[in-house]
């Protein structure tokens, strides 16, 4: 968008999207989809800056808005150019207001910054994570406490354990994510779209096979391990029940694969790795429950996506996903591999259906949309905006 297409007394806004990398998942989502519900706004002129590399998706995403598609590909460069060449970007483009989605943002920033601090797990837990990423968020977290305007948090949860770990001086704002209803519902595309999908996954999952099944990428806090070893002690009484691991492996991913390979139902758990965007669905909704069994999460989105598309949803109580799903979650405490089974055996022998939960999940879905969640994001933008000076 040039200046002669600019809505008159839009907000000038700079969307970070240089670490969103090419198969998205957990934040990188959350980027793409407020990129596309910003770019919907006519009281926002979004621009984006992108990766010399990956102009096409976000001209495609946000046809509205300025893409600059000036940062280098690799993490080092990347955020090495946010505190050198960043800064510069934004004085030319002539933004009011920079956001920076994914921790960081530049130290020396020539105008407001907002930014997201989706966790605090790397102080919480700062074994989940490689070294060298926890020295790096750590430091970025505690800077954005102090330095920016506005730090958008995920939930309410992230929010508190933002102020006990770190001194803030930002204004925050609780911003949940979004989910895109007319993706995510209970009802398929047409009869027999989602067969074709999950044929297209396991021909297992294809021919009606009951299944239960994690989304989101491998890694430690996903405590995956506990939903194997749960999954392999009632897996004697489901005998055509599987269980679908949908996600790629991330790091510290190597505990799954042992415990898939001890848990004496390696044949029952199907690893589809990545999921396409347009195949989660078809898996969520025909799913006996979706479980998401993670230790700790900013905000857990595939648990929203669970109950817009009427899942049977089985997380975690105390976490951040209770925040948001309530009452329409059957919940069990983190790490708890017998109770957790306890809970799969309920539902795979058709226990975890229940109408009221599922009406329940269905309403907190219609109210977390993404246009929502980009309404909260521009009263961060203004609270920052107002803030020069």
């Amino acid at each position: 968008m040039d200046e002669r297409r600019r809505p008159p007394g839009a907000l000038r806004v700079s969307l970070d999207v240089t670490a969103v990398p090419t198969l998205p998942a957990g934040a990188g989502q959350y980027t793409l989809r407020l990129a596309g519900a910003l770019a919907d706004r006519p009281d926002i002129d979004l621009v984006v800056v992108a990766r010399a590399a990956d102009p096409d998706r976000w001209r495609s995403l946000a046809p509205r808005s300025q893409v600059l598609a000036t940062a280098p590909g690799s993490r080092p460069l990347r955020l090495a150019w946010e505190q050198v060449g960043l800064p510069g970007v934004l004085r030319r483009a002539g933004v009011a207001v920079h956001h920076g989605p994914h921790y960081t943002m530049p130290e020396r920033s020539p105008v407001p910054a907002v930014v997201t601090v989706h966790d605090l797990s790397f102080f919480e837990s700062p074994a989940w994570h490689e070294r060298s990423k926890v020295h790096l968020f750590r430091r970025a977290i505690r800077v954005a406490a102090r330095r920016a305007a506005v730090v958008v948090c995920p939930s309410g949860a992230t929010a508190r354990e933002l102020a006990r770990w770190c001194r803030v001086e930002a204004e925050v704002v609780v911003a949940h994510h979004g989910v895109d209803t007319s993706r995510f519902s209970p009802v398929e595309a047409e009869p027999g779209a989602d067969a074709a999908v999950l044929a297209g996954l396991d021909p297992r999952l294809g021919a009606g096979a009951p299944f239960l099944v994690c989304v989101g990428t491998l890694e430690p806090r996903k405590d995956v391990p506990t939903l194997v070893r749960s999954f392999a002690r009632v897996a004697g009484r489901h005998p055509d029940a599987l269980l679908v691991l949908a996600g790629g492996p991330g790091w510290g991913s190597r505990a799954v694969e042992e415990a898939v390979a001890a848990s004496g139902s390696a044949h029952r758990v199907v690893r589809t790795g990545y999921v396409p965007d347009g195949a989660v669905p078809a898996l969520l909704r025909t799913a006996a429950a979706v479980v998401y069994p993670a230790l700790y999460e900013g905000f857990g989105l595939p648990a929203l996506e669970a109950l817009a598309c009427g899942a049977p949803l089985v997380t975690t109580s105390g976490t951040a996903m209770e925040e948001v799903a309530g009452a329409a979650a059957l919940l069990v405490p983190p790490g708890d591999p017998a109770a957790l089974a306890d809970v799969l055996d309920r539902v795979l022998a058709g226990g975890g259906a229940d109408p009221e939960r599922g009406r329940l999940g269905r309403e907190i879905a219609a109210r977390h949309t993404w246009a929502a969640s980009a309404a909260r994001h521009v009263d961060a933008y203004r609270a920052a905006a107002g803030s020069r000076g």
